[in-house]
């Protein structure tokens, strides 16, 4: 019955770009009410704001769907067969849940997937609007383009691409490589919408500085983020392929500190779901590698971020968020060792990759928000304050 579905029919689109009008309608709305009184600085920084918890949310959503196996509840795109919802296609997802009574296709899961689409496009308006406000503050002729105004053009291409995967994700069943893929270029919406939210509070606030810190710890927090985008990705390659169940005990794996593996197949990453390059069936001993090597970076990422964390506690500027580097931490290894030990549950599972979002904003944050100071610009510094 699925496949006789065409992956993509666009006979819904307008409807969906309707609907997805009347859903954006509603934090414009908010975010208008509660700023109509302020500067349009103030208004358009409370927009990145909401964008970016939005954006949060979605990515926490899109865990959801995946977690809950609703990927391919409506297994074409951007409808649901060929409809705006899941209501008009109830005849289509009765048909198939009675031809695979344990299939992808349940009217639960198709609207889980729509509505994941719903969100997902909901976002991709407000950023829209967030775009054309800084290309409208560009009016004047010869005036170069800011900086926030091409992260805001480069946000809405992103966007764009991230709907280039979601669709992929749909049309070509949950390749593990795109799925992962997809949850990563949410991180980096994540990421790109966080520096706006620096940006806009910066010009908001017209602070004419941001925090110095030495060249060095700036480096260490880069580092960090390129190490945290590592261990996403190798966390994404686990739930994509179903192999966080390969190891049910901690700190041990299958009762051993090194279990039989297959890292041939493990790093095979454009293949189908379930199964290698050859089309044979994946072996259990290369989920069992997939999920080894997820743990051994997750030890790497921890001993890195946590050092870091303590590095930033001595600057009285970064407290704040030093101690939500700490308690991100924690919770990212409280949750990934349940879902270990508790067989995989679904809340512990949807923070899992709602921590990971958060300590990327936390980190981009940081970094949008600091500048390098060498040595001697210090001491520069430190003895002009000295003579005031």
């Amino acid at each position: 019955m699925m496949g006789a579905v065409p992956l993509y029919d666009l006979s819904p689109t307008v409807r969906l770009a309707v609907m997805a009008l009347l859903i954006a309608s509603g934090p414009l709305l908010l975010v208008y009410l509660r700023t109509r009184r302020t500067a349009p600085l103030e208004r358009v920084h409370a927009l990145a704001v909401v964008t970016l918890f939005l954006t949060f949310d979605l990515v926490l959503f899109g865990a959801f769907t995946r977690l809950t196996d609703s990927g391919l509840g409506c297994p074409d795109w951007p409808g649901c067969y060929g409809s705006a919802s899941p209501l008009g296609a109830s005849e289509a997802i009765a048909a198939a849940q009675h031809a695979m009574p344990t299939g992808p296709v349940t009217q639960g899961k198709a609207w889980v997937e729509m509505v994941h689409r719903y969100l997902a496009m909901a976002v991709g308006v407000l950023i829209i609007v967030l775009t054309m406000v800084a290309w409208l503050g560009q009016r004047q002729p010869g005036r170069r383009l800011t900086s926030r105004t091409l992260w805001a053009a480069a946000t809405l291409i992103w966007v764009c691409v991230q709907g280039l995967f979601g669709a992929l994700t749909v049309t070509m069943k949950l390749f593990p490589a795109i799925v992962t893929l997809h949850l990563l270029g949410g991180y980096v919406l994540l990421a790109m919408l966080t520096v706006q939210v620096v940006q806009l509070q910066r010009q908001r606030t017209g602070a004419s500085a941001d925090i110095a810190l030495p060249s060095a710890v700036r480096f260490w927090i880069s580092a960090a983020l390129a190490m945290l985008f590592v261990q996403s990705a190798s966390g994404a390659w686990v739930s994509t392929n179903y192999a966080v169940l390969a190891c049910s005990d901690f700190p041990t794996c299958q009762s051993s500190w090194w279990p039989a593996m297959n890292f041939q197949q493990a790093l095979e990453f454009w293949r189908p779901l379930g199964m290698t390059r050859a089309g044979e069936h994946i072996s259990f001993e290369a989920l069992t590698a997939i999920h080894f090597v997820h743990r051994m970076l997750a030890m790497i990422t921890l001993a890195l971020l946590g050092s870091l964390a303590a590095r930033l506690w001595g600057y009285s500027t970064l407290h704040r968020p030093a101690r939500w580097l700490a308690a991100l931490l924690v919770l990212q290894a409280a949750t990934g060792i349940s879902n270990v030990v508790f067989d995989w549950p679904l809340v512990a599972a949807v923070i899992h990759t709602g921590g990971a979002g958060a300590l990327v904003v936390v980190l981009v944050h940081m970094l949008a928000a600091t500048y390098s100071q060498t040595a001697s610009q210090r001491a520069l510094a430190f003895a002009s304050r000295l003579t005031q």
